[in-house]
């Protein structure tokens, strides 16, 4: 089953501070990049016009629009070229975009089968019902959606624009 949902808020990220103390932001913005929800979008500040992120974040899917503003700064606002991606979501699912904000998120890219699916299930046993826990696995969970579906979760979850890595949203049902 697939539906689609509306765009989330922009996430953000200010790099003015992380290059004014002599750092590199890239890993920084990358990092915001991966925790993005699906179909959200970026909002970018910088001290200059940081062409060279552009075609970075073309290749991820984002179109950007920037523009210069206050103090020679600039923003730039990045967002994902398949307006309205399509989300696959369990069969009971309620709709994603009224579920809370995730209060657990794993990276999972690194773990080989069937390791990202034994830690997303013992994290969703940590969590009360209700609550949601986001995942970042290097592959489509195919064998994880049964066990989710039979523990009473819910899920909703796709890959990312460059196909490499697929986002999971797991909201913790009733553990009666």
């Amino acid at each position: 089953m697939t539906i689609e949902t509306k765009s989330p808020a922009p996430g953000e990220i200010d790099v003015r501070p992380i290059l004014r103390n002599g750092g590199e932001p890239f890993q920084a913005i990358m990092e915001a990049v991966n925790g993005l929800r699906p179909g959200q979008a970026l909002r970018l500040l910088a001290p200059f016009c940081p062409q060279p992120l552009f075609n970075v974040m073309e290749g991820r899917g984002f179109s950007h629009e920037a523009q210069e503003i206050e103090g020679g700064d600039w923003e730039v606002m990045f967002t994902p070229k398949a307006a309205g991606a399509l989300v696959e979501v369990s069969a009971d699912a309620e709709n994603p975009d009224t579920w809370p904000d995730p209060v657990e998120h794993l990276d999972l890219t690194e773990l080989d089968p069937p390791e990202p699916m034994v830690r997303i299930l013992a994290a969703a046993e940590r969590l009360e019902p209700g609550e949601v826990l986001f995942a970042l696995l290097s592959r489509e969970p195919i064998f994880l959606f049964p066990e989710l579906s039979k523990r009473g979760h819910q899920w909703a979850g796709n890959f990312d624009e460059t196909r490499t890595t697929f986002r999971i949203f797991v909201r913790v049902g009733d553990k009666g």
